[in-house]
């Protein structure tokens, strides 16, 4: 009976600290909202930039893909616009950290 109350316990501190890790999705869509992020980029299709879920794919199960689309959204990088462009990619409006690392662990579960 103990095994089965002490196995009861660890279950439930394991999903809490999975519960607590989650993506929240609407408060990274309302962010990347609130920085224009969907005026160039969509979810599921190509707009100016790549697809949200197009850059998942490209660095879903990289090491460095959370470091790296951190830099991306938050330096101002040079990109290529659509037209062969170069031209500053817009920092996301935010410097909280948890905020970015939260549209970043969005964009990669997708």
């Amino acid at each position: 009976m103990k095994i089965l109350a002490s196995l009861m316990v660890v279950g439930g501190l394991m999903t809490a600290s999975f519960a607590y890790a989650a993506v929240d999705a609407d408060a990274a869509r309302a962010l990347m909202k609130k920085s224009d992020c969907f005026k160039c980029h969509a979810i599921d299709k190509k707009k100016d930039g790549p697809s949200y879920k197009e850059t998942s794919t490209k660095y879903k199960g990289k090491a460095d893909a959370e470091d790296k689309l951190t830099k991306h959204i938050t330096l101002e990088p040079m990109i290529e616009n659509k037209d062969g462009k170069k031209e500053k990619h817009k920092a996301i409006e935010s410097t909280n950290a948890p905020e970015i690392k939260n549209v970043v662990q969005w964009i990669l579960s997708l």
